[in-house]
């Protein structure tokens, strides 16, 4: 384990092309470094797939432009999401959070807002200065929110106010009818078009449900358990293309959803809903036949201020006979910070394993520990991540995935849970 910590490592790398379908021999080799010593395992340690010098990528024959930096996260953000309204995403971070944490704009923020959303909707603002209807509806959705049911300190501002009188009604002319129920849904908050809100049911059997949901939650209350899980079912997964939702699904809705559940403050049943909404998505989760299991849930949107050293953790505990299971992805809003699967990725490591892969690395004596990818485990929490950005604050799933059990064991399980920081 030295020659992890050497400022001049010795240890002889080797390239490992990533591949999906493994066999267990070819899953076991994903990443292992061996140790003359022996702890509690056959062999000890990891292989590091990794190759970081240039004169060693050299002597592959492979480009430089293959490797991704993590010490610079967002270059692992897929070009192909588009970026949300930067104007409207700052008011986001102010307003879209909880009873004693929002900051109420001012008046000249609050003009500045309602202007770029008005000329979003007039069509007068192109590609990425376009704001979103996932940016509508958690931003509308957070001011129903504050109006209906937040404390005086974190209603709606005078500057709010004046902002919102001025701009509502020709907004309520130029914005989507889910908008303006989102906005104002039972008619008292608004005064013009106050008839729209109460009389929307939405487009579909998946709308009604949600709309029916939303109702409760805009007025600042929660739902039961079947309840939650009925509507994730029901509009998971998302199927996007060419930047646009394919599925039906109105993102408008489902994003005043999300951040509207997370700013009343979650129940346990609420909380309990996301957490098992998939958990069978795939069957029931493989059991690993080892002594203990421990589950590292760390926040999925990484880390920007602090060392990440839970893969370092796993490596070094399997030495001593401890297995340890990591799950992540690659890189997730709203910090899009560092994450185990980019070391890993800049490791050599194949990071497309299934869970009963991971649990055959489990079961593995020379190696002890895995990781598995949300996109590989859950493809319909994974196909949010595009909205999860633009609804800029995290949503109740940033609580739940971390505390998933893609891999169970029949003995002892222990969970390590880290908050955000």
């Amino acid at each position: 384990m030295k020659s992890l910590l050497s400022s001049q490592p010795s240890l002889p790398t080797h390239i490992t092309e990533p591949r999906t379908n493994l066999s267990r021999s070819e899953a076991t080799s994903s990443l292992r470094f061996y140790r003359d010593r022996w702890i509690g395992r056959k062999k000890c340690g990891l292989t590091l797939n990794a190759v970081l010098d240039p004169a060693t990528v050299g002597q592959f024959g492979i480009s430089e432009s293959e490797f991704v930096n993590p010490a610079v996260s967002t270059s692992y953000r897929s070009s192909r999401l588009p970026k949300p309204n930067q104007t409207v995403l700052d008011a986001q971070a102010r307003v879209c959070t909880g009873p004693t944490q929002t900051k109420p704009l001012n008046e000249d923020q609050a003009f500045k807002v309602f202007d770029t959303i008005l000329r979003s909707a007039r069509g007068e603002l192109k590609d990425e200065e376009q704001v979103s209807k996932a940016q509508l509806g958690a931003f509308f959705a957070a001011m129903t929110i504050r109006a209906n049911a937040f404390p005086e300190a974190t209603q709606w501002s005078e500057g709010e106010k004046h902002a919102m009188s001025n701009f509502w009604p020709h907004l309520v002319r130029a914005l989507p009818s889910d908008v303006i129920f989102v906005a104002d849904p039972e008619g008292s908050i608004m005064g013009v078009g106050s008839s729209i809100g109460p009389q929307y049911v939405g487009n579909g059997t998946n709308d009604m449900r949600l709309v029916g949901a939303l109702r409760e939650v805009l007025a600042g209350g929660h739902l039961g358990y079947e309840e939650v899980q009925g509507v994730l079912r029901d509009v998971l997964p998302l199927n996007v293309e060419d930047n646009k939702c394919s599925s039906g699904v109105n993102e408008t809705l489902l994003s005043a959803f999300l951040i509207g559940q997370r700013m009343n403050r979650e129940t346990d049943r609420e909380l309990k809903a996301y957490c098992l909404a998939f958990d069978d998505q795939f069957g029931l989760a493989p059991v690993a036949d080892v002594r203990s299991l421990t589950h590292y849930g760390e926040p999925y949107d990484g880390n920007t201020r602090f060392f990440r050293s839970t893969l370092f953790v796993a490596a070094v505990r399997s030495c001593y006979g401890e297995s340890s299971l990591l799950h992540g992805v690659e890189w997730m809003p709203p910090k899009g910070g560092i994450t185990e699967e980019q070391m890993l990725k800049f490791m050599g490591a194949n990071t497309r394993l299934t869970p009963l892969q991971a649990k055959e690395l489990l079961e593995d004596e020379e190696l002890g520990f895995a990781y598995i990818s949300q996109r590989e485990a859950c493809p319909s929490l994974y196909s949010l991540i595009g909205l999860r950005e633009h609804i800029k604050k995290r949503p109740p799933l940033a609580t739940t995935e971390k505390v998933q059990q893609f891999v169970k064991v029949g003995h002892v399980v222990y969970h390590y849970v880290d908050w955000h920081l």
